[in-house]
């Protein structure tokens, strides 16, 4: 972002966040720019005409990464005023999802690094005025998880362990915040001491996380891999205090409520094996693809995996009516021949075309291999199985749930139908594959076997268990 100035009008600017792997992108501003040099930002440059065109501009004279990043939404402008050097900006933010880490940096910057968002608010980096306020106004929140209709249930885990971390982290700035406005009074070595065991500080912040990782198993109760996620973050932040100054077990009436700086611990390390066991078992089955595969809505895993197969020909299902399909075929267009086509004609095609393999995803794997996916998958491994066609299912270890019943979705009736006959309309987001349909489960631990998955689910009950504690 080099220097510009309007008059007294505030300077319109864009920022763009980048993110991969549940970081995002922090550069530092070199001395080639006019102002805040030395301090860290995201992408940004002033706002000449279109914003939403300055912002991949930026991008791509910045970063070089144009071609790897989606827009995943852009948020309301933020007024930012600097009255040190007597400025005002009017801040658009962006977040872009980035599909690679690798950045070429112009002269405006002179080092990056990826990072969690909430190393903004830690005092890590001396940064840009505003940028955490920009930050919030793209977001992950509840209630975008909620509403998500385009991306699969691994994605949709990680942005529910962001709204955790992200709250979690502002909690701990602001307790910091509180510390050191008591730094040298009287108040000081009183705070100081109350905070050495349980604190009613302590207890208000766990009592707020845990209502809003409540809130997020909430969002989508279908997705096991949701629930295991917050499950484990929260289970491991809980379990982090049970050990006395002695190292022995304390017990759970000793036991203090966990801060928020250990959630944001628990929930940063969880974030980073989640986003690791994602990209496994993508490996794990890029293994096993061959020849001409066949596959339906859009599961993160599932592409990644068929990227880096030796897969020579794709059938993708458009799979009505979010058309997700749609975008995974224009995402393998340009590596391989891919094939379009709709959800009716997919067992047809199984009869009569050379399709070697059915690879879908999975939103939950239920303890006895009942698998819950995207509608449209159980007619496909129907007809998969009536035509001696394997079927495999890639997903991370877990999205095994321990819970036998199944909350299925559903979705708008007018993405089906938006007259005003007078007659019913069903649309289910989700169907039910019997287990016996399914040949493999690949997953970042390899090929499960009953015993792994009984394993599983034992592990997850265990971590699920902070929520009998509240």
């Amino acid at each position: 972002m080099t220097d510009s100035t309007n008059g007294d009008e505030p300077s319109q600017v864009v920022t763009a966040f980048l993110r991969n792997a549940g970081e995002v992108l922090l550069a530092r501003r070199s001395d080639a720019v006019g102002t805040y040099t030395g301090t860290w930002g995201a992408v940004s440059g002033f706002a000449e005409g279109d914003p939403n065109a300055q912002a991949r501009r930026e991008i791509a004279e910045e970063t070089g990464l144009e071609d790897a990043c989606t827009l995943v939404r852009s948020g309301r402008p933020l007024e930012v005023t600097d009255a040190e050097i007597g400025r005002e900006w009017v801040v658009h933010p962006y977040l872009f999802d980035c599909d690679a880490r690798e950045v070429e940096l112009s002269e405006e910057h002179d080092v990056h690094e990826w990072a969690h968002p909430t190393a903004i608010l830690t005092g890590e980096y001396e940064t840009v005025p505003g940028l955490w306020a920009a930050y919030e106004r793209v977001a992950p929140t509840v209630r975008s998880i909620a509403a998500d209709a385009d991306h699969g249930a691994a994605w949709l885990s990680i942005r529910g362990l962001e709204v955790l971390r992200d709250r979690a982290g502002l909690l701990v700035a602001e307790r910091a915040d509180g510390k050191q406005s008591l730094e040298g009074s009287e108040l000081d070595d009183g705070l100081a001491l109350e905070n050495e065991g349980q604190t009613p500080a302590h207890d208000d912040e766990w009592d707020e996380l845990a209502t809003l990782a409540e809130r997020l198993l909430e969002a989508r109760p279908s997705m096991a891999v949701l629930r295991n996620r917050v499950d484990r973050a929260m289970g491991t932040a809980l379990d982090a205090g049970r050990e006395g100054d002695d190292g022995g077990e304390a017990s759970e009436d000793e036991t203090p409520a966990p801060d928020a700086a250990a959630v944001l611990e628990a929930t940063t390390a969880v974030l980073e094996r989640a986003a690791t066991a994602d990209d496994e078992a993508a490996a794990r089955a890029s293994d096993r693809l061959e020849e001409t595969v066949m596959t339906l809505s859009r599961s993160g895993t599932v592409l990644e995996a068929i990227r880096a197969s030796d897969a020579h020909r794709v059938y993708v299902a458009e799979s009505r009516p979010g058309l997700e399909g749609v975008g995974v075929a224009e995402s393998l267009a340009d590596e391989r021949p891919v094939t379009l086509h709709t959800d009716a004609a997919a067992a047809s095609l199984l009869s009569r075309e050379s399709v070697d393999q059915v690879v879908v995803g999975a939103d939950t794997i239920r303890p006895d291999g009942v698998v819950v996916n995207k509608t449209g998958t159980r007619g496909v491994a129907l007809a998969a199985v009536h035509e001696e066609i394997p079927v495999t299912i890639v997903a991370a270890s877990d999205k095994v749930s321990t819970r036998e019943e199944i909350a299925l979705e559903s979705g708008s009736r007018n993405a089906v139908y938006c007259g005003d006959a007078p007659f019913d309309v069903t649309n289910p987001t989700f169907d039910v594959t019997p287990a016996e349909c399914v040949t493999e489960v690949v997953t970042e631990r390899g090929v499960l076997e009953p015993d792994d998955v009984t394993a599983l689910v034992e592990e997850a009950r265990e971590f699920a268990a902070w929520r009998e504690k509240r």
